[in-house]
């Protein structure tokens, strides 16, 4: 554990301050990086004659280097530090973001949407790590608002799916009459994220890496992070988990596309995706103390199944107060999904295996999202349509739900 953080270099306004900078890191690597793809999803089809499984097959392929990413964090990070693979997996996200405006080709996007899953597994990862850092030395200054600091950071995402809900319309529309128009949204995503990598340099030199400072022991340690042991010990989190990628991905790529079929407006659909973003901001501070207080699965299992409920909504009616209420109970609800694990892995692990376990989740996240923008694209493709397509999500939401609620604190579990 780092000795850069102590009760007299962390007071609360700064380590506050440094954890929004830290959540630039989720806003690039999923708010940006993945779910801004929802938006762009529909005038892609449209203009490129793809199937919705095609569609699918894009974040299913941003997941495939999710996954590669997450499975070689640990050994980057041990090797160059987590600040500066921060920092770099921003830049090469950024970078990877503005190729997709250069091909119109379904095999080069998919490369371009591989390759920058794999830049924002480094980010995610690794900044996910700060994040819980700074929330030990928080509690050892007595704060102890551990959740919080885990909640700002993912919630950060939340700012990457507003912003991308009022820049991406907005740039559509600028570029209806210019061929292949979309193009131009990727660029002024990549301009984005570029802006928040900038943020995300000022946090890499206000909190020294961690791993400057790990013992020999603590390196030791962190190798053996995803022995079998391990996945007994977390199998019923893991596995709730792995089945929250399936389904949350299923409803984070499709369901702009539903609310257009459905006749949704333009500016509809911004006020829908922003309210989301505003929401997944507002969920640090609403699901803090669920964190803080249980120490097994009991938060997993709760926010999945309100999940399950969210991705429903839309199904039920095309009502535009109903749409509206779903985007807002799921942006509240899904990234702190993601915390709990977090959250988990820092109730029950030693500081020096927090890289690995945080990577172990990370790795099945990935899975799970693999599997679910594939299959709810061909399930879509089918009888039934998107709306079945959400409907197979939810109940992938529900079953994890029921798993994580088996996961009990380690040292009750012995």
């Amino acid at each position: 554990m780092s000795t850069a953080f102590t009760s007299s270099t962390a007071p609360a306004q700064p380590t506050l301050r440094l954890a929004f900078a830290l959540s630039m890191g989720a806003a690039v690597s999923l708010g940006i990086t993945r779910f801004a793809y929802a938006l762009l999803l529909p005038p892609m089809r449209a203009d490129l004659g793809w199937s919705y499984a095609l569609a699918g097959g894009m974040n299913t392929a941003n997941a495939v280097g999710y996954l590669a990413g997450a499975l070689v964090t640990p050994a980057l990070m041990r090797r160059f530090g987590a600040t500066r693979l921060l920092i770099v997996g921003a830049v090469l996200a950024s970078v990877f973001m503005a190729g997709s405006g250069f091909v119109t080709d379904a095999p080069a996007l998919l490369v371009q949407r591989l390759l920058a899953g794999v830049a924002s597994a480094w980010v995610f990862v690794a900044g996910g790590l700060l994040a819980a850092r700074l929330g030990e030395a928080d509690a050892r200054s007595g704060a102890a608002r551990g959740g919080l600091l885990l909640g700002i950071y993912y919630g950060g995402t939340g700012f990457g799916i507003l912003l991308s809900a009022l820049l991406v319309p907005q740039v559509l529309r600028w570029a209806s009459d210019v061929p292949h128009g979309w193009t131009w949204a990727w660029w002024a995503l990549a301009l984005a994220s570029g802006a928040a990598t900038c943020l995300l340099g000022w946090a890499a030199r206000a909190m020294p890496d961690p791993s400057a400072a790990a013992t020999p022991v603590a390196a030791s340690a962190m190798q053996s992070a995803a022995e079998p042991a391990a996945l007994r010990q977390f199998g019923w989190a893991l596995s709730g988990y792995a089945l929250f990628g399936m389904g949350y991905i299923g409803y984070m790529t499709f369901v702009i596309a539903l609310l257009r079929e459905q006749g949704a407006s333009a500016g509809f659909v911004t006020l829908f995706y922003a309210l989301l973003g505003i929401a997944c901001v507002a969920s640090s501070r609403l699901w803090a103390g669920l964190l803080d207080r249980y120490r097994g699965g009991q938060p997993q299992a709760l926010l999945n199944g309100l999940l399950g409920v969210a991705t429903l909504l839309p199904v039920l009616s095309p009502s535009a107060p109903v749409a509206l209420v779903s985007g807002v109970v799921f942006g509240g609800v899904f990234l702190s999904v993601v915390a709990s694990t977090t959250a988990l892995v820092r109730h029950n692990l030693p500081p020096a295996r927090w890289a690995q376990g945080i990577s172990l989740f990370t790795i099945v996240f990935a899975l799970g999202q693999i599997v679910g923008p594939t299959v709810t694209g061909w399930i879509s493709d089918g009888p039934g349509g998107l709306a079945r397509g959400l409907v197979a999500s939810a109940i992938a939401l529900w079953l994890g739900a029921v798993l994580a609620s088996r996961q009990h604190a380690l040292k009750e579990a012995v």
